[in-house]
């Protein structure tokens, strides 16, 4: 193994990315940073977007509110030149957030969905044209939640899902002339998690975190394998609970369920107004 700057973790076919010209979305993220950096490492040419710009020497990253449906196709057709092409599209950008299945959805919810499912269908749709010509691919970072859902949280996990069946569509199209894969991360210290946190949600002791070089090392897998792997764990762990969550469905949801039951019992949720209904529901069924 070869090592970068940021501590990712790299296996030998990262030299294949010698020379290969690639796009990130979230460039400036916790993903994002570790990525660029790993990519550049291993002999890439890097440019990033996102809401901030940054005119770095290794990885130049040009402002783009991916949200916007306008701004998208200007940023990509701005980044190709500045490549002079495109190999590969890292769709990295997303965003996270408390949001309750039982209420209405909100603000938060919108911009889940903008983000994490809307905004990578509107790069990869804008760089399309590019990674054809150049028989590229594109790779999609999902999550474990879009197979394996957890409670109070179901904008994230509707936006993921919703990504997984996008880039399932997009293969069966687009799949002869370019690659499609996608890698489900589980959780990583980020500040994704921030908001969700201070609401009283914490994933602790439901979500396992996994280190960062992980999820980045099974990223450039998913870029370098000589035949594009339509899905990526990124450990151990996650390849079980990605298999429990397709082939066994039910049994995962009693262990999800499970997990969360011993939350409540514990009194975590208590101080959550988000999670009043169902820690109700719990105790009265438990009552």
């Amino acid at each position: 193994m070869t090592a970068t700057g940021n501590g990712a973790r790299i296996g030998r076919r990262a030299r294949d990315l010698t020379g290969r010209r690639v796009l990130v979305t979230g460039a400036r993220g916790t993903f994002g940073g570790h990525l660029c950096a790993a990519l550049t490492g291993a002999g890439a040419r890097v440019v990033g977007l996102d809401l901030r710009p940054l005119d770095g020497v290794d990885v130049p990253v040009l402002a783009c509110d991916l949200t916007d449906p306008g701004a998208v196709p200007a940023a990509v057709a701005a980044a190709v030149d500045r490549l002079g092409g495109l190999d590969l599209l890292i769709n990295n950008a997303g965003v996270g957030g408390p949001a309750p299945a039982e209420l209405a959805p909100d603000a938060v919810v919108r911009q889940q969905l903008e983000v994490n499912l809307l905004a990578a269908w509107r790069t990869t749709a804008a760089a399309l044209p590019t990674l054809e010509a150049a028989r590229g691919r594109v790779v999609f970072v999902a999550s474990r939640m879009a197979l394996l859902p957890l409670p109070l949280a179901a904008a994230y996990g509707v936006s993921k899902r919703a990504l997984v069946a996008y880039a399932e569509s997009l293969r069966l199209e687009v799949g002869t002339h370019v690659g499609v894969s996608v890698v489900y991360p589980s959780m990583v210290a980020s500040p994704i998690h921030d908001s969700t946190a201070a609401a009283g949600l914490s994933l602790a002791g439901v979500s396992r975190l996994e280190p960062v070089h992980g999820v980045v090392a099974a990223i450039l897998r998913a870029a370098t394998t000589r035949r594009p792997p339509r899905d990526v764990a990124t450990t151990t762990r996650g390849r079980v609970e990605l298999a429990l969550a397709r082939h066994a469905p039910a049994l995962a949801e009693r262990l999800v369920r499970r997990t969360v039951a011993g939350r409540i019992a514990a009194g975590d949720l208590d101080g959550a107004p988000l999670a009043a209904g169902l820690v109700r529901r719990h105790r009265d069924a438990s009552g």
